[in-house]
């Protein structure tokens, strides 16, 4: 635990399993955009000591979409539809919690086992990375709120870019910028579906949907 990297993914971890403990989303949000910087970081921390323009550049782009951009357009989307918090979960808080902690225990035994990594030392940045994208995956099922279920993809996009930094390392930035401007298209096609939602069905429960066929 006295690398940088192990310090950055450490409160990637607790961010994580905070966040699956939260009802506002305005915290939920923050703590998105905590991620979105220590991604940032971890980017540079990937590349130390001999960091380069394309690195900077690469982790700045990635902190003003990931740390900046996408939560204003989640919050200003949840303020406009006066959407407060997540209050009935298909999955509730403390069993969120729980399973949490089960599918860290599972990140820890699935990262130790995989013979991969470009960076000289690993530490947490994998099983950091696997259960960023196993709470993603989780928020999105256990969700009920299509906000909440956004930032549960947000989460997902998280997890595999780290990923990706720990065993890919040196990844082309056309790929990078590629995948940024993916996450972008699809946070803004994302944020103007729920606020039509709110605004026709003064809701944003996704299992009231099936009210919609004929």
């Amino acid at each position: 635990m006295d690398t940088l990297l192990d310090r950055l993914m450490l409160l990637l971890i607790l961010s994580d399993l905070t966040m699956l403990a939260l009802r506002r989303f305005s915290a939920a949000l923050g703590l998105l955009a905590l991620q979105g910087g220590l991604l940032a970081a971890l980017a540079l921390a990937a590349h130390q000591p001999d960091f380069t323009g394309r690195a900077v550049l690469l982790a700045l782009m990635g902190l003003v979409l990931r740390g900046v951009l996408f939560p204003w357009l989640l919050r200003r989307t949840a303020r406009r539809a006066g959407i407060v918090e997540e209050r009935r979960p298909f999955v509730g808080f403390v069993p969120s919690l729980l399973a949490g902690i089960g599918l860290l225990a599972a990140a820890m035994a699935i990262g130790a086992r995989l013979p991969i990594g470009a960076l000289p030392t690993l530490g947490l940045v994998v099983p950091a990375s696997l259960f960023t994208v196993f709470t993603g995956v989780f928020l999105v099922v256990a969700r009920r709120k299509a906000l909440s279920q956004c930032v549960g993809y947000l989460v997902l996009d998280n997890g595999i870019y780290g990923f990706g930094v720990a065993t890919v390392g040196n990844i082309p930035a056309l790929v990078e910028l590629g995948t940024l401007l993916d996450a972008l298209v699809a946070v803004l096609v994302m944020a103007i579906a729920m606020y039509r939602l709110s605004e026709e069905f003064d809701h944003m429960n996704t299992d009231q949907l099936d009210t919609l066929r004929g």
